[in-house]
């Protein structure tokens, strides 16, 4: 066989191995008791496939495409990192990525955040915040400097706590 048919054939085994992914529910346990409510069924879960491309797997899904994870923990991480400037925003893949921000109380440093959703459910370990900080050096170049751990945290409970609010929120407002 030449170059050309190998490439294809290993192209086409590559597309129907990772088309085979899709048959694995692990990413999108069924709804338990007690869990929130945002948790997807069973009938809704979309294959690997369906929701990298499109946010669905089903046709005729396209108007039901939403967010690829929990909508609470997006809006509420957007809330929370609103003062600083935003770099990436990535709704599909749960990604937050600010740009470097410096206080004005404290201009010789500066941060950035990246926010990591994991989980479409509301749950405290479906979230990941990684804060870098640098300091400036007399030179004016910027050196990474250490974070204390419990900055992210910090920042984990305050974006888990406007999340809970907002889902209160609504939770009251379809009530009435």
């Amino acid at each position: 066989m030449n170059r050309k048919m190998w490439t294809a054939l290993a192209l086409a085994a590559t597309t129907a191995a990772l088309a085979a992914c899709s048959m694995f529910d692990s990413v999108y346990p069924d709804k338990h008791p007690g869990e929130d409510s945002t948790a997807l069924s069973a009938q809704e879960k979309p294959s690997w496939f369906g929701s990298m491309f499109s946010g669905s797997s089903k046709k005729g899904d396209e108007a039901k495409a939403g967010i690829g994870v929990n909508a609470y923990l997006w809006r509420a991480s957007l809330d929370t990192l609103a003062f600083m400037p935003l770099a990436s925003a990535d709704p599909f893949g749960g990604v937050i990525i600010t740009d470097w921000y410096s206080p004005q109380e404290s201009p010789t440093e500066r941060f950035k955040m990246s926010v990591y959703i994991v989980d479409r459910t509301l749950r405290a370990d479906g979230l990941h915040v990684s804060v870098f900080r640098q300091v400036q050096n007399p030179g004016g170049g910027w050196i990474d400097s250490a974070v204390d751990q419990k900055t992210s945290v910090d920042v984990e409970n305050a974006i888990l706590t406007r999340a809970r609010e907002m889902r209160s929120a609504n939770a009251a407002a379809q009530k009435n």
